[in-house]
């Protein structure tokens, strides 16, 4: 069975920035362990793949370790993907996935996806959290993910994290945060439980970052950077229970899979 595979740089405006996922088109969904085992072939931190239905499409997303809930780039590069190589002429893709409905819409160069929010409470702060960070954060919350609360852009980059000691910590992933000096507030999100020590851009991350900030900075629209080493640029706009996160993709490579000899 010959598969087309797309690779593209989601949160960004040129390749090699913003953060690479693989986008795998479908007639009809695979075996999970042959999508796991392709996810794991590609070494992304996420591989989409999504198969046509009546009203949209059925997304999902895999890890090289596991499928998850909410994958913000993979679907920023899969709604790319659609609407720019494979001729998808409606202005919203409706997208069914395991955390509910997802929209993604083009407007000239952008895509624009409409995801639920995702609020985080204050919480206490676990000491090896401390330990595999290694600074002293503002406070502490969480959702799905902790955010970690810094003090300044140059304290997040700046932090060098213990991967073994927070793979020990139980949670999905935890972002680390402040306020930005060019931007609204800046970002680095880390998930090594899931095999991903580091991810460049995160747009799930910004489910969660987006009301955390709006209600800190007292404005509904704010701009974003993920300072990872490829950097990522997003807008971001709270509305009600949903969040806009507004980026642009380009691609970096088109390709075809063989998996006769995983599947035969």
């Amino acid at each position: 069975m010959k598969l087309k595979l797309y690779q593209i740089d989601a949160f960004t405006n040129k390749v090699f920035g913003g953060n690479p996922a693989a986008v795998c088109p479908l007639d009809s969904w695979l075996p999970d362990e042959i999508m796991q085992s392709i996810a794991i072939e590609n070494n992304l931190s996420e591989t989409a793949f999504f198969i046509p239905k009546e009203d949209g499409f059925h997304l999902r997303w895999f890890t090289p370790k596991t499928e998850v809930d909410l994958c913000g780039h993979a679907t920023l590069a899969s709604a790319y993907v659609l609407f720019n190589l494979l001729g998808y002429s409606a202005d919203k893709i409706r997208f069914q996935t395991r955390e509910g409905d997802l929209f993604v819409e083009k407007q000239a160069e952008e895509l624009i996806m409409d995801f639920p929010t995702k609020t985080p409470v204050k919480c206490e702060m676990p000491e090896l959290l401390v330990k595999a960070l290694g600074v002293e954060p503002l406070d502490l919350y969480t959702n799905e993910d902790y955010v970690v609360l810094l003090s300044s852009e140059d304290e997040v980059k700046s932090v060098s994290p213990d991967f073994s000691t927070m793979r020990e910590i139980d949670t999905r992933g935890i972002i680390i945060t402040a306020p930005g000096d060019k931007v609204d507030f800046v970002s680095r999100f880390f998930a090594p439980r899931f095999g991903i020590d580091e991810d460049p851009v995160t747009g799930s991350a910004h489910c969660v970052l987006t009301p955390f900030w709006a209600e800190r900075l007292g404005k509904s629209s704010l701009t974003a950077k993920q300072v990872s080493t490829r950097i990522g640029d997003l807008k971001c706009v709270l509305e009600g229970e949903r969040v806009k996160i507004i980026g642009t993709a380009v691609p970096y490579m088109q390709a075809e899979i063989e998996i006769d000899s995983v599947t035969g």
